[in-house]
């Protein structure tokens, strides 16, 4: 295996050396880490030339390692696990639901558009805190700054809502139906769940991350509890929870039925998101926009 390890530059130019490599051999599954996006043009390019491309979180990639006895780390024993990995995922018989979805070129702007207002809103909250505790020699600069990102987080946001409008007017005006669903979260939902009205209700929350999973072994009985899945999609629908729990009456009938037995409100308000997360799931995938009579409890 060591022998077969190459690398290639994580360009256009390292893309085709790459599938020039690929063509001479029998490959049935690619498995890469997700890293922060630096992986998808590369998994674009691969499944645009008819590849099977499987993008994994990270943590799995090294759990699989670690269980496979490379306790040390380094990109030769990454590249090797990876591979032995890919080799796994063939045969299971759940193959085809680890294979990643090629975004369409919209949906693929639509991402870009909404990881970089992500990026500017990080940055004008950061030069907040920084103006709050700033010496007056460098409060000028600082307003100056957080101005500039106000115009560009403008200038986005335009943007954003003219690519929606353009090209997902309609799933847009479904989504936004729902009290407490914002513009933000309708953009974060279309760019980061394309699977959105494809899968049921359970794989949809353990897709997110919103479903408890048991922790139990032997005679122990633990919590269950959510963990994994995509972290940018769960804190919309937080955000999103909250403001239903206000304005919504299906999602505050909920969340009060759940309170009032003395259920924690922390738990309460992740049910509310699982909730929110399988009705929008349900209205995509028939088509129908909000009806509070069919959602209540």
């Amino acid at each position: 295996m060591s022998g077969s390890i190459k690398t290639f530059a994580n360009d256009d130019a390292g893309f085709d050396t790459l599938l020039a490599n690929l063509a001479e051999q029998a490959v049935d599954l690619i498995v890469m880490e997700a890293t922060g996006g630096l992986e998808s043009n590369l998994a674009c390019a691969l499944q645009a030339a008819g590849f099977a491309v499987a993008v994994i979180n990270p943590r799995q990639a090294r759990d699989f390692a670690k269980a496979m006895g490379y306790l040390a780390k380094t990109d030769r024993i990454d590249a090797k696990a990876l591979a032995e990995l890919a080799q796994v995922l063939a045969r299971s018989p759940e193959r085809d639901r680890v294979v990643t979805a090629l975004p369409t070129p919209e949906q693929q702007a639509l991402q870009a558009l909404v990881a970089r207002r992500r990026q500017l809103v990080a940055m004008q909250v950061a030069e907040r805190q920084r103006l709050s505790v700033s010496h007056a020699a460098a409060r000028k600069s600082i307003e100056a700054m957080i101005m500039a990102i106000r115009t560009q987080l403008d200038e986005v946001e335009t943007e954003l809502a003219k690519h929606i409008e353009t090209h997902h007017a309609g799933l847009a005006l479904r989504l936004s139906s729902v009290r407490g669903i914002g513009p933000t979260t309708v953009a974060t939902l279309i760019a980061e769940v394309p699977e959105l009205g494809q899968l049921s209700r359970r794989e949809i929350s353990a897709l997110i991350g919103l479903a408890p999973f048991n922790r139990d072994s032997g005679q122990m009985r633990r919590k269950r509890a959510i963990f994994g899945g995509r972290g940018q999609v769960r804190r919309g629908l937080y955000m999103a929870a909250l403001a239903a729990i206000r304005f919504n009456a299906v999602i505050k009938q909920f969340y009060d039925r759940l309170v009032s037995p003395g259920k924690p409100k922390k738990v309460a308000i992740v049910a509310c998101m699982r909730k929110l997360l399988t009705i929008l799931n349900a209205m995509v995938r028939t088509g129908k926009a909000w009806d509070d009579s069919l959602h209540t409890a």
